[in-house]
């Protein structure tokens, strides 16, 4: 079992930065993905960027150029950063992160893919 901590939310004024992190434990495989997702209420999951264990990263078009994902593997854990630059109002959401274990593609944008989910951190961009 694959458990996800997100952290790191919080409050910025639109053109700032934040940076959320999701400590992931007991990975059994050396083959996995590791994305981000974010939810205002009584809308859809939207994916935001994932990346896989080779460091393949993807991003949403509403993202690029502005976040950045990242692992770090560390000898027990992993950690999934995503960097986001330049935010905007519309960025404010509950980011939560995501991870599948398994060989060959990353589950992509689709929420329902995605096997392990952490609790959400809440990012507000506000003026």
């Amino acid at each position: 079992q694959v458990r996800l901590v997100a952290s790191g939310g919080g409050s910025v004024q639109p053109g700032g930065s934040l940076r959320v992190s999701c400590a992931a434990s007991a990975f059994t495989s050396s083959s996995y993905c590791m994305a981000w997702f974010r939810q205002n209420p009584g809308k859809e999951r939207e994916g935001v960027a994932f990346i896989g264990s080779s460091g393949n990263a993807n991003y949403a078009d509403s993202v690029k150029g502005r976040f950045t994902i990242s692992l770090d593997k560390g000898n027990a854990d992993t950690t999934l950063y995503l960097q986001m630059n330049s935010l905007h109002l519309e960025d404010t959401a509950m980011y939560y992160c995501a991870a599948y274990v398994g060989r060959g593609y990353c589950p992509g944008f689709r929420a329902s893919g995605w096997t392990y989910w952490g609790r959400g951190t809440q990012v507000t961009v506000s003026s």
